[in-house]
C-alpha cells in the first residue's frame, strides 16, 4: 500500500475573499483527509522597496505601510486560524516578508507541502495564462507561485464555499 500523496497543505492568504474561502476548502480538506494545514501570509517587502528605491515612496511612507502590512496580515491569519479552530482542525500561521511568490514557495518547502492551495476565480484566467483583470494583483502571484513552486499547486474557485464550510 502506498503512503498518502499529501499530508502537508499550505494555503496562502492574503486578505482577498478568494484566500479566504481557499483557507476555507484547506479547511474542509483538512477536516475531511487529516492533513497537517498552514497558512502563510506574505508583507510584500519587496515591492516596497521597489516602490521606495524609484521614489514613489518615501521612506516613511514605506514605514508606515509595512507596518500596516504586518498588523492586516496578522489579522488575517488570526481570522483563518480562528475558522479552522471552530471546526475541530489545527493549523498553523505563519507571517513572513519579501517578494509574495518567492516566500510562499519558501514556507511550501519548509512545510514539506505537497500542495499548496491558492484563491482564484477561472472568468480571471484565459487559456494563454493572461490575467484579464489586471487590477488583481495576486492573480499575477499566483502564475508566479505556480510556475515555482516544488509541489502541486490548486487554485481553488467554489461557489458555494461558505455554505460547505457551515455545514462541516
Amino acid at each position: 500500500m502506498i503512503k498518502p500523496l499529501v499530508r502537508n497543505v499550505l494555503v496562502a492568504v492574503n486578505g482577498s475573499q478568494s484566500s479566504i474561502h481557499a483557507a476555507m476548502y484547506g479547511i474542509i480538506l483538512a477536516k475531511q483527509y487529516h492533513f497537517n494545514l498552514k497558512f502563510v501570509y506574505v508583507v510584500d517587502t519587496a515591492t516596497l522597496k521597489r516602490l521606495t528605491i524609484g521614489k514613489f515612496l518615501v521612506q516613511e511612507e514605506s514605514a508606515d505601510f509595512e507596518m500596516n502590512l504586518h498588523s492586516d496580515g496578522e489579522k488575517y491569519l488570526n481570522y483563518v486560524t480562528e475558522l479552522a479552530k471552530k471546526k475541530g482542525v489545527k493549523a498553523e500561521a505563519e507571517l513572513r516578508e519579501g517578494s509574495v511568490w518567492v516566500e510562499v514557495v519558501k514556507a511550501a518547502d519548509t512545510f514539506g507541502a505537497k500542495l499548496i492551495l491558492l484563491g482564484g476565480h477561472p472568468s480571471r484566467y484565459s487559456v494563454t495564462g493572461k490575467v484579464h483583470d489586471e487590477s488583481t494583483v495576486f492573480s499575477r502571484m499566483n502564475k508566479d507561485i505556480i510556475l515555482n513552486s516544488n509541489c502541486s499547486t490548486l487554485v481553488v474557485y467554489e461557489p458555494k464555499i461558505e455554505e460547505l464550510y457551515r455545514m462541516l
